[in-house]
């Protein structure tokens, strides 16, 4: 009974281990900062956080800026952005890791762990 058990348990960890993440998004990025985030957290101009509309807070995506190849790792903290067209709200931080001010075309992919 306990091994049935521990292998079904091992087979339940295993397919959630291997479920597939939100698949990676094309579009515009752009900048910005201050006051609080959606999840509570106060919006520092230096982390590297962002918000999207709808990945779970938490997660790490990996933005890729498509016009010059450099990327980062921010965090999810926040909702938006609202406006038509954008994918992601880098902070400041996350913005210069990228290369750019105002918007760029970006490649967005959530990270596993």
């Amino acid at each position: 009974m306990k091994l049935r058990l521990a292998a079904a348990l091992c087979g339940v960890s295993t397919m959630l281990a291997f479920a597939p993440l939100a698949h990676a998004q094309s579009g515009i990025a752009s900048i910005y900062s201050g006051g609080r985030t959606a999840n509570g957290e106060h919006a520092s101009p230096r982390g590297l956080t962002a918000a999207h509309r709808t990945l779970p807070f938490g997660t790490r995506v990996r933005v890729v800026n498509r016009r010059n190849g450099r990327s980062v790792v921010v965090r999810i903290n926040d909702r938006g952005p609202f406006v038509r067209g954008r994918i992601i709200d880098l902070t400041p931080a996350g913005a210069r890791a990228l290369g750019f001010s105002g918007l760029t075309q970006v490649e967005v992919v959530p990270l596993r762990g």
